[in-house]
């Protein structure tokens, strides 16, 4: 058995992978991915391609289990206990609930990976039935009377704040200033029918129970969408956009009792390797490098795209005024 320790340790050491809380080839070690709703499809090939990669390498057989769901109540149940020795969130404001209100992580933890810890992007799009019948152009289209929008809550899911955020920045540009904006998105809401708890949900909402006439989502759902539903929808893009940067993190607090933490740092790096960032724009996320930006370039389409920094101030600021109890949000829904 020393013997079998002695190699799997040179192994992982020649690949820059120590393999401090291992026990042995033998034993199989399992982590969880606490991440949002549309990544199933991701993770399920990523996974795959990891497991492959870390058994090529250091001779252990390993199992990655996933969870999903909306975004910020993904978060609450790492934060209520949930073992997650990684998340894989839809924003960064998600992720910094675990440090403020859990401690399970770093306040810093964004700048331990590149890109501010986010592997790939996103922006939001809006999906709609095939020939457009309602001829949904731009955000302005939503407010229309007799359009019927589905999009999901955004007091637990992170799609649903960009898809918020998003609208809310159009309105200020075209129409002049904070009041305008929020009146726009109290009229957007009101032709809201129903707010499903993630992006999923509202994604089965509108292509499966068919209802809605515009589905607000993540471009790599509405490609999705597109995909297994080509012949039902249809996907425009709007005049403007937010940059959606959905981050990644270990758990601190988890990995470091679990003894997973080599294995756990070495599964988000690997999102950034070369065969990671493929998987990214396989499943419709636009990746980081250059390799695979240039590969993947035609599928999306260009759009003008504005940051949560430069809109909004960042996430803590956006959370505070548009999210947080009585912020926008509970301001125009309960006035619907």
């Amino acid at each position: 058995m020393n013997n079998i320790q002695s190699l799997l340790r040179r192994a992982a050491l020649a690949w820059g992978l120590a393999t401090a809380g291992l026990v042995s080839a033998q034993n199989t070690a399992t982590l969880l991915n606490v991440s949002y709703d549309p990544t199933r499809e991701l993770y399920a090939e990523f996974n795959g391609a990891f497991i492959k990669n870390w058994k090529a390498k250091t001779g252990q057989d390993i199992a990655v289990k996933q969870s999903h769901g909306g975004s910020g109540k993904q978060a609450r149940s790492v934060i209520d206990g949930i073992d997650a020795d990684v998340v894989t969130l839809a924003l960064a404001g998600d992720i910094d609930a675990l440090h403020k209100y859990g401690a399970l992580i770093p306040k810093d933890w964004q700048k331990r990976l590149p890109h501010n810890s986010s592997p790939y992007t996103s922006t939001i799009v809006l999906v709609v039935r095939q020939g457009n019948p309602k001829g949904i152009k731009d955000w302005d289209d939503l407010v229309k009377p007799g359009i019927s929008v589905i999009t999901p809550n955004p007091k637990t899911s992170g799609g649903a704040r960009w898809n918020y955020l998003a609208a809310w920045e159009f309105a200020k540009r075209k129409y002049g200033g904070e009041a305008k904006a929020k009146e726009f998105v109290g009229q957007l809401y009101k032709n809201v029918p129903v707010l499903d708890t993630g992006a999923r949900g509202s994604s089965v909402t509108f292509a499966q129970r068919n209802q809605g006439d515009v589905f607000i989502s993540w471009e790599n759902e509405a490609h999705l969408l597109e995909k297994e539903f080509g012949h039902k929808v249809d996907i425009v893009y709007p005049s403007i956009s937010i940059l959606a940067e959905p981050p990644v993190t270990v758990v601190d607090k988890n990995v470091d009792r679990k003894g997973t933490r080599k294995i756990a740092e070495a599964y988000l790096q690997y999102l950034y390797s070369d065969e990671g960032q493929d998987i990214a724009g396989k499943n419709f996320y636009r990746p980081i490098s250059e390799k695979a930006k240039a590969k993947y370039d035609k599928q999306f389409p260009k759009l003008q795209l504005f940051t949560i920094e430069q809109a909004f101030g960042g996430w803590d600021k956006a959370d505070k005024e548009h999210f947080a109890d009585g912020g926008s949000f509970d301001q125009i829904y309960l006035k619907k």
